[in-house]
């Protein structure tokens, strides 16, 4: 069902040991993808192990409901990730799920299908929705943003310091002509972008903040990251492994803000229980990187970052 694109699973390994699976816990896949992690976490349940994924792309459920067919210990839903405190709470799971795993960004098979309109790299329809049926397209919000609005989706969630030269030209072009193939958009971008970093595409932030934005991807991860708290068990872990620095500042934040425990968001006046001092969460290791190996096998993992934490109360 995934036309042919392969995706290797990034921090395999590293992702599966640092969930320290129990063969007889209850486990999320937050992101399923094509289900690399799922399967290793698979191997080391027993038979009394549940493992739950979610994904919202149509073909990661296609790939998922042939596994669910064949492991009876495997459920796979179409949801967000930041949703999964309500599929937790309807499966009376609350509480009780012994590691959450978010392996967060774009699959290589969404990438590399030009169909799906992630990458400039192929001429594709201009779409980005990890759900095509859920959402406006990448096309819609280009065609209807102000320039104002494209130039903060490029500056904050694409970090491109050109950001309004080039929604300025975006505006001024689709009064003549609309967007709609991701190459068209490209080349307008490019053109407008007057330096960029050597081996990069000029429009390679623009479309990250596009990306980011159509998905809603970093306010899914604040939701995700607090419903994934609430779901774990004492002694639950949570893994995240992130792909750029907005969503790795946003792992890292709210993983330091839980050890601190809750103190440092009170009123300075307040008579304060001790337990508000307490942290919430343990750092498991230091942030992991993917090894040189790993790197020279699938450049893409070269910018991967994995942080563990674990619950306490």
């Amino acid at each position: 069902m995934n036309g042919g694109f392969t995706h290797i699973t990034v921090l395999l390994e590293e992702a599966v040991e640092a969930l320290a699976v129990r063969a007889d816990g209850c486990y999320l896949d937050g992101t399923f993808g094509r289900g690399g992690h799922s399967r290793r976490v698979l191997e080391h349940l027993g038979p009394d192990g549940r493992l739950l994924g979610f994904d919202k792309d149509p073909q990661a459920i296609a790939t998922g409901q042939t596994l669910a067919a064949e492991d009876g210990r495997f459920v796979i839903v179409q949801r967000s990730f930041a949703e999964l405190g309500e599929e937790v709470a309807a499966r009376g799971l609350q509480g009780q799920v012994s590691g959450v795993l978010l392996d967060l960004g774009v699959s290589s098979p969404q990438l590399d299908d030009p169909e799906r309109g992630f990458s400039f790299m192929n001429d594709g329809p201009l779409d980005m929705r990890m759900n095509p049926g859920q959402g406006i397209s990448a096309a819609e919000f280009v065609a209807t943003a102000s320039a104002e609005e494209l130039a903060r989706v490029f500056k904050e969630y694409g970090e491109e310091r050109f950001a309004r030269r080039m929604a300025n030209a975006v505006v001024e072009r689709r009064q003549v002509q609309p967007f709609e193939r991701t190459a068209d958009l490209a080349e307008v971008l490019k053109a407008a972008n007057p330096a960029w970093e050597k081996g990069k595409h000029p429009a390679t932030r623009a479309f990250q903040g596009l990306r980011i934005h159509v998905n809603n991807e970093l306010g899914d991860l604040e939701a995700g990251l607090e419903a994934a708290l609430d779901a774990l068990e004492v002694g639950g872990r949570l893994v995240v492994i992130s792909f750029h620095s907005l969503e790795d500042r946003i792992v890292k934040l709210f993983m330091r803000k839980l050890v601190k425990g809750e103190a440092d968001n009170m009123p300075r006046n307040l008579p304060i229980q001790a337990k508000i001092f307490e942290p919430r969460v343990r750092l498991v290791g230091k942030a992991q990187f993917a090894s040189e190996a790993e790197t020279r096998a699938n450049p893409r993992s070269r910018s991967a970052v994995m942080r563990v934490a674990e619950k306490l109360r």
